[in-house]
C-alpha cells in the first residue's frame, strides 16, 4: 500500500499483520483512512509501526459517486507525485476534499474540477489567466486556452496549440484557480461549464503527467448510459 503523508509525501509502505481483525493497524490500513502514523524505513518500504485513526472516511465507500471520485483524487496524487516528494499544500487539499464530500457540503463534480486545478497548481502547472500567455497583455476573459502554456489568449494573438472554451468556462476556471478549496461550496456551475472544464482539465492532466488516470472512465460510461436510457 502507499500512504500520502504531510511530511514524507507519497511513500510505499507495509503494515505487518494488519489484515487480522484484532490488529491495532487494521482500521488505519483501510482505503481513504486519515490517521497519525509512526513509520520507519525498511530496505525497500516504509514499515508502519503504530497508527491512530483521525477519520476513516469509510462513509465515502457507501455511495458510487463519492467512492469513485475519492478513488480518482487518490489516483491523481499517485500520478502527479514522485515518491517521497513532500507537498503539504496538496496534502491539505486532499483532506479538505474528503471532508467536504463526507459532509455533502459541495457539489461533488465542482469540487473535483477545483481539486484538479489545485493539483495542477501545486505541481508546477498553474494557469495564466490574467494575462495573455502569448503577448502578456492583460485580459479579463477569453474563449481560448493555449495548452502549451496553460493560459488564455487575447483576441489579437494567434489561437493555436489549444482549445476553444466558452467565456463562462474561462471565468469559472479563473475563479476556481483563486478560491480556497474549502470555499468551493459557494460556487454554482452549469452542466455545460462543468463538461467543458472536465474536457479541458483532462487534456492538461494527460499532457503533464506520466499516465492518464483511469478511475473515472467506467463511471462516466455508466453515467452516460443511464442518461441515454432516461
Amino acid at each position: 500500500m502507499w500512504l500520502f503523508s504531510e511530511k514524507l509525501g507519497k511513500i510505499s509502505s507495509i503494515a505487518k499483520g494488519a489484515k487480522k481483525n484484532r490488529s491495532n493497524l487494521f482500521s488505519t490500513t483501510l482505503q481513504f483512512c486519515y490517521g497519525d502514523y509512526v513509520v520507519y524505513r525498511g530496505k525497500s518500504l516504509y514499515i508502519i509501526n503504530e497508527s491512530i485513526v483521525i477519520d476513516s472516511f469509510q462513509d465515502l465507500m457507501g455511495n458510487l459517486d463519492t467512492l469513485t471520485y475519492s478513488a480518482y483524487l487518490c489516483e491523481l496524487i499517485d500520478i502527479s507525485m514522485q515518491d517521497e516528494e513532500s507537498n503539504r499544500e496538496l496534502f491539505k487539499h486532499l483532506v479538505t476534499a474528503f471532508y467536504l464530500m463526507k459532509n455533502n457540503a459541495v457539489d461533488t463534480e465542482t469540487l473535483v474540477r477545483a481539486f484538479e486545478i489545485k493539483i495542477l497548481q501545486s505541481t508546477g502547472y498553474a494557469f495564466n489567466l490574467d494575462y495573455c500567455c502569448m503577448c502578456r497583455k492583460k485580459v479579463t476573459s477569453s474563449n481560448y486556452i493555449n495548452l502549451q502554456y496553460s493560459g488564455g489568449v487575447c483576441n489579437d494573438c494567434q489561437k493555436v496549440n489549444g482549445t476553444y472554451i466558452s467565456y463562462a468556462t474561462y471565468n469559472a476556471l479563473k475563479y476556481l484557480s483563486k478560491v480556497p478549496l474549502e470555499n468551493v461550496h459557494k460556487v454554482t456551475l452549469s452542466k455545460e461549464v462543468k463538461a467543458e472544464l472536465y474536457k479541458l482539465l483532462s487534456m492538461l492532466i494527460e499532457q503533464n503527467y506520466f499516465r492518464k488516470p483511469k478511475s473515472l472512465e467506467i463511471f462516466n460510461y455508466l453515467t452516460e448510459f443511464h442518461e441515454d436510457k432516461v
